[in-house]
């Protein structure tokens, strides 16, 4: 009787001394893609746990907001109360809606000038590929 299959002790997945050339090449593009594949999970791996990160910190940004927002709402009824102690109680809620309008305007016109000011054209990058380009061009001559 003999035994079918690789001898005890041995790999079959392992290249051996006694191994061809081409049998040599097929173990190391295996081995490569093997590799390339665990690097991706792994590469998977860790960006989940940062998109988790992520996400409960916009989470609790998201309720720092909401939670400021309740501040102001309320520091403004403060105010508006206040004032109407010594006027109307609706001519202190206009004069506090007016200040608010006036944080809103100042802030939109703010935002409006800081968006003019952005370009969308990645200016440095235009000119290092157009750098590369002339790079490339006096190389093949």
């Amino acid at each position: 009787m003999t035994a079918s299959g690789p001898p005890v002790g041995t790999d079959p997945g392992r290249p051996t001394p006694d191994d061809s050339v081409g049998a040599l090449v097929s173990h190391l593009t295996n081995d490569f893609g093997k590799l390339t594949r665990q690097e991706l999970a792994l590469a998977k791996a860790e960006l989940r746990d940062e998109a988790k990160k992520a996400g409960k910190g916009a989470g609790l940004l998201g309720g720092a907001a909401l939670a400021g927002w309740m501040v102001a709402l309320f520091l403004s009824l403060t105010v508006m109360w206040a004032l109407g102690e010594a006027m109307d109680l609706v001519w202190a809620a206009l004069i506090v809606t007016a200040l608010w309008g006036i944080a809103a305007a100042v802030m939109a016109a703010r935002g409006r000038k800081e968006l003019q000011d952005v370009s969308p054209k990645p200016d440095q990058t235009i000119e290092s590929v157009k750098e590369d380009a002339k790079w490339l061009k006096t190389q093949n001559n």
